[in-house]
């Protein structure tokens, strides 16, 4: 899903259509939440709610326009007539707003939150308190629609759920529906932060009113307002180095001198490349400041893993034979190991190769999953064998890890090929596994040690 407008600031944004939902919940978020729970409380008719919910699931909700006040979409009906539907929402006058800028300042962690795309809860609870009502309450989401339905109806129904996965991503739209846009409201909390840095308050702003939680100077040290405004007299920070766009090429054993016996200058410089890949994409991950995958810098895994991984990325046939030979796996047996690691490495090997019977707390958990991932009659029959469901009468099949992610399976050449990813929800894992795999099964130009990697020794054993 993907908002553009004039600007971070601009006062309209269009958030283009997503795919159909396939089961689960619609929202993840509190304060989507939130949202919807002000939608079923406002609307007259459950009926036209579950109908609209239905709509939304679909895909019957075109782009989503959002503005002050407002939000727009054109929403197809179950026999393709389009009608264009519309929630209007009050916005939050200049005092208000005041009240609420002032709140967010009084916290470095609320600005973080926000700059982050989350809502603070202590946020809404203060500016409740003060007055300001950031979320909808009972009767504040007010239909309009072209089917002239006098109260919600399935069409605007169907664009409050869409508007619920927005506000997931992107709380800022919430506040630009009750009246400024991100860049305003950023500039504002910036220019607060300025002042209050300096001693001082901007003008025609109130005081603290959330000052009784204590800021960072009630604690000590210094505020984050107070530390940028210091930016401008500290030196500026070295440029970021660029990596090269590739590794460099390991040295050549290939030499006059016989090797030792027992060492393969073949497979030493098949390691010395796997080594510097990864290397290389470390060096690549830490400069563009994301999280480095797991087992990246480390060695952390077993010799089989780690056979496992080298295999997945796909190596000569004589190296992927002697990774097969030297951990006890045949051929076949190490093809679905390997698409078992390009798909979640390490953890989707484990589902793959153990088994595991979950206890009676993580049989509770399982289940209440499975309920909730379908609406009432659409749950498949699913035949339980320990941490494995597999559908009734169909090849597909749900694997539970230990860590309470479903892994989807599919059923070919008389047995069980791993098929997707892992996801939370057992409807979307189901779906995947129910799908049209790709030519090999796997994801296309993904290499396992973009998952997880270690030293290696399967070739050196």
């Amino acid at each position: 899903m993907s908002g553009y407008g004039t600007g971070q600031g601009a006062e309209e944004l269009t958030f283009t259509a997503p795919p159909p939902v396939r089961g689960g919940a619609f929202t993840r978020t509190w304060w989507g939440q939130a949202w919807l729970k002000a939608l079923e409380d406002t609307a007259l008719d459950g009926r036209q709610v579950k109908e609209g919910r239905r709509h939304a699931r679909a895909g019957a909700v075109g782009a989503v326009t959002v503005r002050p006040g407002r939000i727009t979409a054109v929403v197809q009906d179950r026999d393709g007539t389009g009608y264009r539907s519309d929630v209007l929402v009050r916005t939050l006058t200049d005092e208000e707003w005041d009240r609420l800028l002032d709140l967010a300042v009084d916290s470095a962690g609320h600005i973080a939150a926000l700059l982050d795309h989350e809502m603070p809860p202590h946020l809404v609870e203060d500016a409740a308190a003060a007055g300001v009502e950031l979320l909808p309450g009972i009767g504040d989401l007010d239909p309009e629609c072209g089917c002239e339905a006098w109260d919600h109806c399935p069409h605007t129904v169907a664009l409050c759920h869409q508007m619920a996965r927005i506000l997931d991503e992107d709380p800022f739209a919430l506040l630009l529906m009750r009246g400024r846009g991100q860049r305003t409201v950023v500039d504002a909390l910036h220019a607060r932060s300025a002042a209050r840095a300096g001693g001082g308050t901007p003008a025609g702003a109130p005081g603290r009113p959330g000052a009784e939680r204590g800021g960072a100077g009630d604690r000590g040290g210094v505020s984050a307002a107070e530390a940028y405004a210091l930016g401008d007299i500290l030196p500026p920070l070295p440029a970021v180095p660029v990596p090269d766009a590739a590794p460099g090429e390991p040295p050549s054993l290939d030499t006059e001198t016989d090797p030792e016996p027992g060492v393969e200058p073949e497979a030493l410089e098949f390691l010395a490349a796997d080594a510097a890949g990864r290397a290389h994409r470390l060096l690549g991950e830490l400069l563009a400041g994301r999280t480095v995958p797991a087992g990246l810098s480390a060695a952390e895994l077993t010799v089989a893993e780690d056979a496992v991984r080298l295999a997945a990325g796909r190596p000569p046939s004589w190296v992927a034979a002697r990774l097969a030979s030297r951990t006890g796996r045949s051929r076949a047996g190490l093809d679905a190991a390997t698409r078992a690691w390009r798909w979640g490495g390490a953890a989707a090997l484990a589902v793959l190769e153990e088994s595991w019977t979950p206890g009676e707390e993580a049989l509770a958990r399982a289940a209440a999953r499975l309920a909730d991932a379908w609406e009432d009659g659409e749950r498949p029959e699913l035949v339980r064998s320990g941490a494995r469901w597999t559908v009734a009468g169909a090849g597909a099949q749900l694997r539970l890890g230990e860590d309470g992610r479903w892994w989807p399976y599919r059923r070919e050449a008389g047995g069980w090929s791993p098929a997707g990813p892992a996801d939370r929800d057992p409807a979307a894992a189901l779906t995947t596994a129910e799908g049209v795999p790709d030519e090999e099964g796997v994801p296309d130009g993904r290499s396992a040690s973009d998952e997880e990697s270690a030293g290696s020794s399967a070739l050196s054993e």
